[in-house]
């Protein structure tokens, strides 16, 4: 990252951490197939187990849980499918329940048609309508398929928290299977996949400083299993064909190793605080999107009465500092953000997300807002 700027869009993605960028050049000279037997294979399948134990470890689950894939968005879409197999038995999910404020590859519903999904709304702090869940669930027709729940364990444009666990809950009595988005939990909070108590679960490597390109997804060990997307050579255990990338895998296994420690979520909470803080000390007509709610401690999305986001996204580029606007149309406008119209917010003009990570200080944050006052002092003149 160049010295001049201030990158405060962990969110979006993340800078390579030095432990994955390592992994993967070594891994560039390993050049056999892993799928081969002979020497050159070997040591390429040493390096693909290896990372399988490294991101099963960082999870608390167990090696053959986890298939790799080529990101999140793909191993959404393998995941949220009506068929699926237990052993050599068919089993079919007629409809998935999803999250009103999820990400795109999930909120999209996968392989299911739009007469299979069903959207779950989130009250005004953006967390799930557990009631409507639960009565939705028991009103299912379970003559017709299981039901399948899709839920994200945090938001990426508001780092509001969802209550996996009780969620879970809900889901078992039901008879469904959950699965879990936790793309952007991971990285920031300590994750044990057995204690949100998921059937399946989705992680990206380059939001925990591994390169892009890679990801996976986990099966907490049923032996319910979904019908593949990728079809070929049964790599994966035929879960995902094709070749495996061992560098980016290799990067992906040393990313999952580096565990936020207490002092990191300590230093995220503060930055926040001080974020937060200062903004509303700033402007009275500044509001911040889930701030009731249990969030991530290095996610702040807000908005200004009467100043455009993309105004605030613009002076705050040129004066050293990247963040993200709210979502953004083709033609580059910022429009209503699909998240904050699930919660109930009009909010015409955008909004702004500052993400931090593991090389923002508190300077960087004072000096975000030294730019911010600049940019509102500006609006007026």
């Amino acid at each position: 990252m160049s010295s001049s700027r201030c990158y405060l869009d962990y969110n979006a993605t993340t800078p390579l951490s030095d432990a994955a960028r390592d992994a993967l050049v070594s891994a560039l000279d390993v050049y056999g197939n892993p799928s081969s037997v002979h020497q050159e294979g070997r040591a390429a399948k040493a390096l693909l187990e290896k990372a399988r134990r490294q991101v099963a470890h960082r999870l608390h689950t167990e090696p053959d849980h986890v298939v790799f894939t080529s990101g999140a968005t793909e191993a959404a879409m393998t995941l949220l499918t009506p068929d699926y197999k237990m052993g050599r038995s068919d089993v079919h999910f007629s409809k998935v329940y999803i999250g009103a404020t999820e990400h795109p590859c999930i909120g999209k519903g996968g392989r299911f048609g739009k007469d299979q999904q069903v959207i779950i709304g989130v009250d005004e702090n953006g967390i799930v309508n557990l009631d409507e869940l639960q009565s939705k669930l028991s009103n299912h027709n379970k003559s017709e398929g299981l039901p399948m729940v899709a839920i994200q364990a945090a938001n990426g444009e508001t780092g509001v928290i969802q209550p996996v666990r009780k969620i879970a809950d809900i889901v078992k009595q039901a008879g469904g299977v959950l699965v879990v988005d936790i793309v952007q939990y991971i990285g920031k909070l300590p994750v044990d996949v057995a204690s949100f108590g998921g059937d399946f679960f989705i992680v990206a490597a380059h939001k925990i400083g591994g390169p892009k390109g890679i990801g996976a997804f986990i099966a907490t060990g049923s032996a319910l299993m979904p019908q593949a997307l990728i079809l070929g050579g049964g790599q994966e255990k035929g879960f995902r064909s094709g070749t495996e990338s061992i560098p980016l895998i290799a990067a992906f296994g040393a990313a999952m190793e580096q565990k936020p420690t207490t002092q990191d979520l300590d230093h995220s909470k503060a930055l926040q605080m001080r974020l937060e803080h200062g903004l509303h000390q700033l402007s009275n007509n500044l509001v911040i999107f889930g701030e009731k709610s249990p969030r991530l401690p290095n996610t702040t999305y807000f908005a200004v009465d009467g100043l455009k986001a993309e105004t605030l996204q613009i002076g705050f580029d040129l004066a050293g500092f990247a963040v993200s606007a709210g979502s953004a149309c083709s033609s580059g406008k910022v429009k209503q953000s699909g998240v904050l119209s699930a919660m109930g917010c009009h909010v015409p003009d955008g909004a702004i997300r500052v993400s931090t990570g593991k090389h923002t200080s508190l300077k960087n944050i004072d000096d975000f807002l030294s730019a911010f006052e600049k940019i509102i002092r500006n609006s007026k003149n």
